[in-house]
């Protein structure tokens, strides 16, 4: 096939991309036997002239005729491949700990090679577990077991969904999960898109189907099963414990226990396993009208064109300011895990369609900001930011709240301006510096303003920020060696909860690598 890079195509005229494909390349239509979009992207630098910049690969006779013309060559798709076997024999089968991106991939990267893993996840199947959330937001009863945290599909199943990475594919296993996705029932414009995404709608049933394919390759995934403890002869993993009271004897444990795994954290470091302290990010939730997002992004093309994202940075002397996971037409969704905090997250449908745009907006924390130099303090860090917004949210679930202006004038707001906060179960107006590090406050008022200088009405007075946001990524490295295994041999620290990956994407290829990695050491028997 023939691959068309750069080709500029007017918002009104997307769909007559053949006919665009036919002019440049001086041919009729008809000459083109096939078509695929393989990267598209919005590009609004100039607002009065925006566009689609799209590359595609067409099937068209004596391709080397049109290898001179700009922009086109050979398209040459790298497909994944799993790797050869091991020679280390293993009797026992894998064990996956979490249900998220990266255990997802991990077990079915297993599975496709023939060793049947077990997976367990301390949450439940995706339909009881948005019963149990949707039980939180509308009437602030937290299950400590299945909320926006624990269950299938992870944390991921209750955003966005963002598909996007800053790392080239050079392997496939970027275009193996997003074959995955659609396969299990995802929309088929993520394979292009520069921004993919699925939604949480799309989420719920894509994570199910993935689910349903690694059982019939043989995988077992037990729900409601916490790991509780670690059995370990003579420097390697030989069994497992989990809810206080199962064995599972194995060989090969993949700790893939997301972000916000605390107990197992603890757990893991009183049994000597290495683990480092990580910078991280906190902030808030901003909220704006997405009309006004559109409209700053977009100028006339505002109602032409998908709802707009943006991504700001600012930076001081030795803070940095940014945003960070915007959901577009979505809202802002309460995803504590323990009882007594409160924790803001983000999330969107596929459409999109909501009223208000949000982001993070979240400053970088660093290990001299924890209390001390214990490899989980940055954990204890989290926490007592989140224990702070409970308290000044009410104590009830509610999250603390502050319109931009007045948080820009160190005034507790009083009441709501043109910006409805989309947070269930409620919010309290208050001053957000009251639950927030000092440093934190005034790095975010510079940004704010900048920001708005950037992104025009970013800094509107009525925008609404709601805390806390702490969860941005794990507070902990959980160490690797160079076969990718802890300091107890057949343990494997995998994705966003290990320290190695910020994103469905990042995570779910992290599996990849290190069910790869499992399988070129070792060659299950059964």
């Amino acid at each position: 096939m023939l691959k068309i890079s750069n080709l500029k195509v007017k918002v009104e005229e997307i769909s007559k991309i053949n006919k665009l494909i036919a002019k440049k390349l001086k041919i009729k239509e008809e000459l083109i036997t096939d078509l695929s979009v393989i990267r598209q992207s919005i590009d609004a630098r100039d607002k009065s002239n925006i566009f689609y910049n799209c590359s595609v690969a067409i099937e068209i006779e004596n391709e080397e005729k049109y290898l001179k013309t700009k922009d086109v060559s050979i398209y040459k798709k790298v497909n994944y491949s799993i790797p050869e076997k091991g020679n280390l024999e293993i009797n026992k089968r894998p064990v996956v700990v979490g249900f998220g991106p990266s255990g997802m991939f991990a077990a079915l990267i297993l599975a496709e090679a023939g060793y049947k893993p077990i997976v367990i996840e301390r949450g439940k199947r995706v339909d009881e577990r948005e019963k149990d959330i949707i039980e939180f937001w509308k009437n602030g009863n937290l299950n400590e077991e299945s909320n926006v945290q624990y269950g299938e599909g992870g944390a991921g199943t209750f955003s966005d969904g963002k598909l996007t990475t800053l790392t080239k594919d050079k392997s496939g296993r970027f275009a193996k999960v997003l074959n995955e996705f659609v396969l299990a029932g995802a929309p088929e414009d993520i394979l292009y898109k520069a921004k993919p995404h699925i939604g949480t709608d799309y989420l719920k049933l894509v994570v199910k189907n993935i689910r349903e394919k690694i059982i019939n390759l043989g995988g077992e995934i037990v729900f409601s099963s916490k790991l509780t403890d670690i059995d370990i002869t003579d420097g390697k993993i030989s069994s497992i414990e989990i809810n206080n009271d199962k064995k599972i004897n194995t060989d090969v444990l993949m700790l893939c226990i997301g972000h916000s795994a605390r107990d197992t954290f603890e757990m893991l470091y009183d049994k000597n396993i290495n683990i480092e302290q990580k910078d991280f990010s906190v902030g808030v939730r901003i909220e704006h009208p997405q009309d006004l997002i559109n409209e700053s992004q977009y100028g006339d093309f505002a109602d032409s064109l998908p709802a707009a994202e943006y991504k700001l940075v600012h930076h001081e002397e030795d803070r940095s300011a940014y945003t960070f996971c915007m959901c577009p037409g979505g809202k802002v969704v309460a995803s504590a895990s323990e009882e007594n905090m409160v924790v803001t997250n983000g999330m969107s449908e596929y459409k999109r369609d909501s009223e208000n745009a949000n982001s993070a907006l979240l400053v970088g924390v660093k290990k001299d900001d924890f209390a001390s130099i214990h490899p989980l303090a940055g954990m204890y860090f989290q926490r007592e930011l989140e224990k702070k917004a409970f308290e000044l949210g009410g104590k009830n679930y509610n999250a603390p709240a502050q319109l931009v202006g007045d948080f820009l004038n160190d005034k507790a707001s009083i009441r709501l301006g043109k910006v409805k906060p989309t947070y269930e179960p409620g919010i309290k107006l208050t001053n957000l510096s009251e639950c927030l590090p000092d440093y934190v406050v005034e790095t975010m008022r510079k940004a704010l303003t900048n920001m708005g200088r950037k992104l025009k009405g970013f800094d509107m007075d009525d925008a609404i920020m709601t805390a806390v946001e702490t969860r941005t990524s794990s507070p902990v490295r959980i160490t690797r060696n160079e076969i990718n295994q802890t300091n107890i041999s057949g343990i494997y620290p995998v994705g966003e909860g290990a320290g190695y990956a910020g994103g469905i994407m990042s995570a779910a290829v992290d599996g990849m690598r290190m069910a790869e990695s499992v399988i070129k050491l070792y060659l299950y028997k059964k």
